[in-house]
């Protein structure tokens, strides 16, 4: 019998309320709801790649109803300057001074729609946000609202006017989800919704309280990783860094390093030992296991591994240089 949590029946009550609040309006795409519902619980960012029109922005605002949280969309655009995000000074005639205007980032959900579309400045505006949940206008640095966490999308299929975001930035996302198409079931599912008027027509009540929140977050302090299991969350980060010295690769262990240019930092290991204790919550567990672990290594380490020239050529992306690492490094 598993060990269970103190308090888990009110663990699972939530859990299951968000759940169905997310299914009245999102069908299927459970990787998406359990990925914004590890964001919430974590207090980090989630990076979303899918082609339009799979529900992705439905779902974040979704999400913002049932936690009554303050919501903005922002679309990233080529011209976007940075106070177009975070606010800008203002003169007042009549005073003859400046007085501040908050841009939309001043939200505890910031939905930041096509990231790759904006450039660099704008980029570096949203990592200060995203790092240090503050924004600085003028001389002045302003506190974000608690919580504050940024669901950001790409199109994975349109590069045309788009920037490559630098790895110090893909670093502060906890995790990247990859949205798939519906399933011909859920799809029609999806359109007979939209032609009842029943898909995202009235707003949902809110089901997450603060003290909910607060709940599930004292819930995960209670969630332990062995420390067996820790050694194991840094081999496995560990095992996706470049040797110095391609010469010592051992054979065939190290094979797939010469498709890696860059590996996973350790706020890697922090994010997956943490997401690994939330997805144990998730299951009812007061414990980490490998299948925790090995569940959210995708997530959280696909947007961190900068892949070689090799890589490209021989078709490989870095969930496949994952599933190696996996295979490859020992369970303890």
């Amino acid at each position: 019998m598993k060990e269970r949590v103190e308090g888990h029946e009110r663990v699972e009550s939530i859990l299951a309320s968000l759940r169905a609040g997310m299914a009245q309006r999102i069908v299927g795409q459970e990787e998406l709801v359990n990925g914004i519902l590890t964001a919430c619980i974590a207090g980090g960012h989630v990076l979303l790649e899918g082609v339009p029109g799979l529900a992705k922005t439905l779902a974040v605002k979704t999400f913002s109803e049932l936690c009554n949280l303050s919501f903005r969309r922002i679309q990233f655009t080529p011209d976007l300057l940075p106070s177009d995000l975070v606010g800008t000074l203002v003169f007042e005639s009549a005073s003859s001074s400046f007085s501040v205007r908050k841009g939309p980032v001043f939200a505890n959900l910031v939905l930041a729609d096509e990231i790759n579309r904006a450039p660099a400045k704008v980029q570096s505006a949203l990592l200060e946000a995203m790092a240090e949940r503050q924004v600085t206008i003028g001389e002045t640095s302003y506190s974000l609202p608690d919580p504050f966490f940024v669901l950001a999308t790409q199109n994975p299929i349109e590069q045309e006017g788009t920037y490559s975001l630098p790895e110090a930035e893909l670093d502060r996302f906890l995790l990247k989800l990859h949205i798939p198409y519906p399933s011909p079931q859920e799809e029609c599912t999806v359109v007979q919704q939209t032609i009842d008027g029943n898909r995202g027509a009235n707003r949902l009540d809110a089901m997450l309280s603060p003290a909910d929140l607060a709940f599930l977050q004292k819930a995960l302090s209670q969630v332990r990783c062995d420390p067996s299991l820790v050694s194991y969350i840094v081999s496995l980060c560990a095992a996706s860094r470049p040797l110095v010295d391609p010469r010592k690769a051992k054979k065939p262990r190290e094979d797939y390093l010469k498709y890696l240019s860059f590996g996973a930092s350790p706020r890697a290991s922090i994010g997956l030992c943490l997401t690994a204790r939330i997805q144990a919550l998730f299951e009812g567990r007061s414990y980490v296991i490998p299948e925790d672990i090995k569940t959210m290594a995708y997530p959280v380490l696909r947007h961190r591994l900068v892949l070689s020239y090799e890589a490209g050529a021989d078709g490989l992306t870095a969930d496949d240089i994952i599933g190696r690492i996996l295979s490859l490094i020992a369970l303890p």
